[in-house]
């Protein structure tokens, strides 16, 4: 007992939760492609009982996708990424923002919108991973 008392401690680090590799912005992606989807064939059909079941859907899709760029901004980037770049956290709450948005639209747009965040930070994890 007293020797795991003065026994040395050592100090560990990781950059992530569970070791790397499962973390990745595609599934954000998945997600906010599906919520375009759904939001383009909303548009092509008057059948207002497809449009309930796709609304729900959509905006199911929606919140997975707020939640994997979550997971992203809160478990993934970490000090030294947000000091490369700066406009990260902006970025992320832009992308959670125009998910928000197509969550509640039917607009393919708003869909494209959230697309394109991402991509952009989909660009800055990758460099990340590089480094």
């Amino acid at each position: 007992m007293l020797s795991r008392l003065f026994a040395r401690t050592v100090e560990v680090s990781a950059h992530c939760d569970l070791p790397c590799g499962v973390y990745d912005p595609a599934q954000a992606r998945i997600e906010a492609e599906s919520v375009k989807a759904i939001q383009e064939k909303y548009q092509a059909n008057d059948d207002p009982h497809y449009r309930a079941r796709a609304t729900t859907i959509k905006e199911e899709r929606a919140e997975l996708a707020k939640h994997h760029v979550s997971v992203l901004w809160s478990d993934y980037f970490k000090p030294p990424h947000f000091e490369k770049y700066p406009e990260l956290h902006q970025l992320v709450n832009d992308t959670l923002k125009a998910l928000s948005a197509a969550k509640g639209s039917t607009d393919p747009a708003t869909g494209q919108k959230a697309l394109d965040y991402i991509a952009q930070i989909d660009k800055i994890f990758w460099e990340t991973k590089q480094g």
